[in-house]
């Protein structure tokens, strides 16, 4: 053991430094590997240590979140509202593109802590002290859903390496299923081909994720604004 080693494992244990270590551990062997046998490990001691900091892995799992949110840049003062949503949501999805096994853990939270909610209180505040109604704010906070936090749901999930898979299948075989799709599903391969790959391979996913996010977002945002300035309301579509 080094010297360095033997020194931090002298550092007295806490909340803070247990929920740091959890948050680079699960960085580097990822969400299902982490479990608090090797967790305890990592900090050297005991497992039972560590459940004076967390009653369980559950609550473990919610102070990592609270971890992460801590990353996510505060409001800029003073911007308008919407370089200031923009600016923040662009902020938390560089957060969970570091930390790529948060998304997953924020998607199936029961409890939501006062962290979570101070975040979703302030991404509130920006649309409210930009002049929107709470009437708005409202059902702006549902369109927005999970791209607060800087990611969305799509349609096919291709995080599971499907460059890769394509790389592997002869150009024969993508020509014949490039011919089927053209032929079974017409308008689909429309859109496949204009977001080809470079090879001109329509087989595969040729999309930006960031660029497809930020167009979305734009969207979102864009009309937005449309329904503040006519004075949009739930009850009668514009107000009076």
């Amino acid at each position: 053991m080094t010297l360095l080693a033997e020194a931090a494992r002298r550092i007295p244990l806490n909340r803070d430094r247990v929920l740091s270590a959890a948050v680079v551990l699960a960085d580097e062997v990822g969400i299902e590997s982490l479990s608090m046998r090797r967790l305890a490990q990592e900090l050297g001691v005991v497992p039972m240590a560590l459940y004076k900091h967390v009653a369980n892995k559950e609550e473990l799992l919610g102070g990592m979140v609270d971890t992460i949110v801590g990353e996510i840049g505060p409001p800029v003062p003073d911007a308008p509202w919407k370089s200031a949503v923009r600016l923040r949501v662009l902020s938390a999805r560089q957060v969970l593109l570091r930390h790529p096994w948060a998304r997953p853990v924020i998607e199936t939270r029961t409890n939501v802590t006062p962290a979570v909610l101070g975040y979703m209180d302030g991404f509130a505040g920006m649309f409210l002290t930009g002049g929107f109604s709470v009437d708005l704010t409202h059902h702006v906070m549902h369109a927005m859903g999970s791209r607060m936090w800087g990611f969305t749901q799509e349609v096919f999930d291709d995080s599971a390496g499907a460059g890769n898979q394509h790389a592997q299948v002869p150009a024969e075989a993508r020509a014949a299923i490039a011919q089927q799709m053209a032929e079974n599903f017409p308008h689909l391969f429309k859109i496949a081909a204009v977001a080809a790959h470079e090879d001109g391979s329509v087989v595969g996913n040729g999309c930006d994720d960031q660029y497809e996010f930020e167009f979305a977002l734009d969207l979102l945002l864009d009309g937005f604004e449309r329904l503040h300035q006519q004075n949009w309301t739930s009850g009668g579509g514009k107000g009076k």
